[in-house]
């Protein structure tokens, strides 16, 4: 693997994603793979460049970006999504990390945070707009109201570990933080969070945190 991160921007305004490209070029330990302004050619040029990262617009013709990062993360789950969009109504929100996104970004964000939702999916943590984040633990709490454990036992058959690493991803620590936080080995933590993966029938980092939340664990 590149030392550096390989990016793929994709947007459909041309103004917005040649900026985009420009600033991207501009962060030190990124790299911009390439570019392209629809959902369809960004599943396409995935598998042409094999960048690291995506930087997925929403609102696209022809291939919208839920459906392309649908796609993305089928053919390619080591790719990680980043939504970068106008929209952070719960429609997009909940349809964009269902589809697969760990980053969630609105437009005002600037280089700092672009980056760091890339470095943070890189390094396996999910990285959410703070006004986004409020808005998907106001729709789980709206939707229902956290549960706590019930006595004696865990959601799931989560063991007391298990609920600990999802308390961390919640909070969104990274593996390797999660391992310092709690004194264990990197690899004792990915079979944590495999298992409790498992267990809760969750798909990624994002369902994780949503999951936390409905069911009082996250800390």
């Amino acid at each position: 693997m590149s030392e550096k991160t390989r990016i793929l921007v994709v947007d459909d305004q041309t103004v917005v994603r040649e900026g985009l490209v420009l600033l991207l070029e501009l962060l030190p330990g990124l790299d911009v793979a390439g570019s392209c302004g629809d959902g369809e050619q960004a599943v396409a040029m995935v598998a042409e460049l094999e960048p690291d990262v995506v930087l997925m617009d929403l609102r696209m013709p022809r291939v919208d970006g839920v459906e392309a990062t649908r796609r993305i993360k089928q053919d390619h789950p080591d790719v990680e999504v980043v939504v970068l969009t106008t929209y952070a109504d719960d429609e997009s929100i909940f349809a964009a990390l269902r589809a697969g996104a760990r980053g969630y970004l609105t437009k005002d964000a600037g280089a700092d945070e672009i980056a760091r939702a890339i470095a943070a999916v890189r390094g396996g943590a999910a990285q959410l707009d703070p006004a986004v984040q409020r808005r998907l633990v106001e729709a789980v709490a709206t939707e229902e109201r956290p549960r706590r454990p019930a006595p004696g036992g865990l959601p799931d058959g989560l063991t007391r570990r298990e609920a600990e690493v999802l308390a961390l991803i919640a909070r969104g620590r990274s593996n390797a933080e999660i391992a310092g936080d709690l004194f264990i080995s990197e690899a004792t933590v990915k079979t944590h969070i495999n298992n409790l993966f498992a267990k809760a029938n969750l798909r990624h980092r994002a369902q994780a945190v949503t999951y936390a939340f409905k069911h009082g664990l996250a800390g």
